[in-house]
């Protein structure tokens, strides 16, 4: 399977080396191709680069990593047409900066970044995912032998699956939590993640569903 991530900063260095590692294909896109020489030469040997067009051609499944007001630019970059009806797992986060740490959370009910990123891309098959994890374990989700639980939304139940299978190669467990509506909840759940995460200053950490 080929992988393109459209965006190419630590989270999708991460994710993209570790499915290099698990032999997929891999294409890193960005506007800047030239930054990526040192990571291409080290953790990214056997990857591919380019821009964020020939990233969402190139993908069998498309990543989506940059950040929440370069969404529409992005998408715009990489093609609608590209993308079709593809599985697109949106990454992003509504999260402001502006004013320093913790971040402000921008988001509201009926608009999150999930269902924006749907609206952009109606014939795609949108799955919200990786958003409410750090990136120190994302590939390494194994605590003490328990698995963390990865939370995912979206409204295709086949593009859900082949998202799980893709999460579950590093050995999450995966809880689909419903429609991309659900988006907001889990851009919510990344909020309290990274304000929990400064305030304690600890990063290796994750979020565990507990069934009775």
């Amino acid at each position: 399977m080929k992988i393109g991530f459209i965006g190419a900063g630590g989270v999708a260095q991460t994710l993209a080396a570790g499915y290099l590692a698990k032999g997929y294909q891999v294409m890193l896109g960005t506007r800047d191709v030239s930054k990526l020489a040192a990571w291409l030469d080290a953790d990214g040997r056997g990857a591919q680069a380019g821009s964020f067009a020939e990233a969402g051609k190139f993908g069998d499944v498309v990543f989506l990593s940059v950040p929440a007001g370069a969404i529409e630019a992005a998408v715009q970059a990489a093609g609608k047409s590209d993308l079709g009806s593809k599985v697109v797992i949106d990454l992003t986060n509504p999260m402001d900066f502006s004013q320093g740490v913790p971040p402000k959370f921008t988001a509201t009910i009926g608009n999150s970044l999930g269902e924006k990123v749907q609206k952009l891309l109606p014939d795609a098959k949108v799955v919200k995912a990786f958003n409410s994890i750090g990136v120190a374990v994302m590939t390494d989700p194994v605590f003490d032998g328990e698995a963390a639980t990865h939370f995912i939304a979206g409204n295709d139940d086949g593009a859900k699956a082949e998202a799980t299978k893709l999460i579950e190669e590093f050995g999450w467990d995966v809880v689909d939590v419903g429609g991309i509506d659900q988006s907001f909840f889990l851009e919510a759940l990344a909020s309290l993640w990274v304000n929990y995460a400064f305030k304690t200053n600890h990063w290796t950490q994750a979020f565990k569903l507990l069934k009775r």
